[in-house]
């Protein structure tokens, strides 16, 4: 790892990030840095579906070694090495299109991660000049939830390292994108803490909970349809409602299930049968329509909550293409289009249901109101703000 390498690596994640400032600086929003972290969010996102692109175009390992590509820092430097790769394996996970797919998610990765440090560094600033004001100021510009963020960007950082060294370890890789969507759950509560909301009715109370299960209930589906993708299962059943003809086929949960174990490898270093991976699929399968029904559910209960109806409706919307997508690639046979598109529902339904949980806790009453930055100190007659 040299350092001309790095200075390179860290100029095009500054170049990344140079764009997106660049957006911010010529909008019209008063408040640049509310700006800023929404279009932050915006291109976590972008990134969450370039990484399932990256995953599902089997280009993980494009460049076999990390932060660069063959010891360089694109794939142009490398263009001996990865040719060579990809002659003696055409096939194989080394390929010129494969490499730059991956550099091209690092690239991205790297401005995500510059945007984050500049959210921290503003915060940091704008908290010294305002710490003496009021007590709604301190919380709007506190640096602590900024500082967060960008811890946990290092740890995801480093498991985007572990996924190459590892070799595309499962446990890793879903870990890998985890992470990633509670980093994109976290710049959408920070979003909304920015952000003005309308008045929300005294009865969103009583959603607190049923929002927060539901929050619950998607990551751990997101988990089981990440499990689903690094291991290769999409295929497993491609036959619907049954699978393999019957509604329970037979299955191997325990070697399907086992956590610590190498790509298509048992952990005892056997080959993984089809019935584990049968396993793997029907879980997330059968486990999607209990996700279902409850969003479902909790959106027809927004929509009938003043303040939480757009919620309530983008979330039937979302749910309604996310099962449309999902059944599309058993009966289209995986297309690469409609896998991408329903990674990227997975992150939306994520984002709506932090939103809905956020704008729940805005109900009059909890304590939560008063703790929320960036609202105005008005008397609503269905959410009077202290």
């Amino acid at each position: 790892m040299t350092t001309p390498m790095l200075v390179q690596l860290g100029s095009m994640g500054v170049l990344v990030a140079l764009l997106a400032f660049c957006v911010v600086w010529v909008s019209s929003d008063s408040n640049k840095y509310r700006k800023l972290v929404w279009v932050t969010l915006f291109l976590t996102f972008d990134l969450i579906m370039f990484g399932a692109f990256t995953r599902l175009t089997d280009s993980g390992l494009g460049c076999p070694d990390w932060p660069g590509c063959y010891g360089h820092a694109n794939p142009l430097q490398a263009h001996e090495h990865i040719s060579a790769a990809q002659e003696a394996m055409p096939t194989g996970p080394v390929t010129v299109m494969k490499a730059w797919i991956e550099m091209t998610h690092r690239y991205f990765a790297m401005g995500v991660g510059v945007l984050i440090i500049a959210l921290m560094v503003i915060a940091w600033m704008r908290w010294f000049k305002t710490r003496k004001s009021t007590v709604q100021q301190e919380n709007k510009f506190s640096p602590r939830y900024p500082t967060l963020l960008f811890l946990f960007v290092c740890l995801q950082g480093a498991f985007g390292a572990w996924t190459v060294t590892q070799k595309l370890q499962p446990v890793i890789v879903t870990t890998h994108l985890l992470l990633g969507l509670t980093l994109l759950a976290m710049l959408t509560w920070l979003a909304a803490r920015q952000s003005e909301h309308a008045p929300v009715a005294a009865s969103a109370a009583a959603l607190v909970k049923p929002a927060l299960v539901g929050l619950l209930l998607l990551i751990l589906q997101i988990a089981l349809g990440g499990w689903v993708s690094t291991n290769y299962a999409a295929l497993a059943c491609t036959d619907f409602p049954l699978c393999h003809g019957a509604l329970v086929p037979r299955m191997d949960f325990a070697n399907g299930f086992t956590l610590w174990r190498h790509l298509g490898m048992t952990a005892d270093g056997e080959f993984l049968s089809f019935q584990a991976l049968t396993a793997i699929h029907w879980t997330h399968r059968c486990f999607a329509f209990v996700v279902i029904a409850f969003i479902v559910w909790l959106a027809c209960k927004a929509l009938r909550t003043q303040g939480l109806q757009n919620s309530g409706r983008w979330l039937l919307i979302v749910v309604g293409l996310q099962l449309i997508t999902g059944l599309s690639t058993i009966f289209l046979n995986w297309p690469l289009a409609i896998a991408v598109a329903h990674n990227g529902g997975a992150a939306l339904l994520l984002v709506l249901l932090v939103m809905l949980n956020y704008k729940a806790r805005l109900a009059p009453g909890l304590h939560s109101v008063s703790a929320v930055p960036g609202h105005p100190v008005t008397v609503d007659r269905l959410n009077p703000h202290p």
